[in-house]
């Protein structure tokens, strides 16, 4: 069987609904199942809002970088174009395409998520860009 973490939540939270609904059904609750669904539904619409579990961390000035393309509109295509250039010209002033070169995977998923942690803090950034 394969499964998605969602489709756990999701059995877990119509468990925890059943569950809870039993609980205030013996205890005199007047609307035990739609007590019950709406304390689910709290617990899901949080989860759907929280931060992935695996967070990709980067160093802050590659964090700034990303922000920074975001700001002109820039593309990842953009950058993954610039790091091949770096290839050819072997000229780099800040060292962040050196870094995006050799993590381009972790690069990548901070860029298409809009979040990642900060190497040097562990302070977790979300970008506005992303939002």
């Amino acid at each position: 069987m394969t499964e998605t973490k969602r489709d756990v939540f999701e059995e877990m939270k119509w468990e925890l609904i059943r569950n809870l609904a039993n609980t205030i059904d013996q205890n005199g609750g007047l609307r035990p199942l739609e007590d019950a669904t709406k304390v689910g539904v709290n617990y899901a619409t949080r989860y759907a809002a929280a931060l992935p579990d695996e967070i990709e961390v980067i160093p802050k000035a590659v964090g700034e970088y990303i922000k920074n393309l975001w700001k002109y509109h820039r593309d990842l295509v953009d950058v993954f174009g610039m790091v091949r250039d770096l290839g050819i010209t072997r000229t780099e002033p800040n060292g962040v395409l050196i870094w995006v070169a050799h993590n381009t995977d972790t690069f990548a998923t901070a860029w298409v998520l809009g979040v990642w942690r900060v190497e040097e803090t562990g302070e977790i950034v979300k970008s506005e860009a992303k939002k």
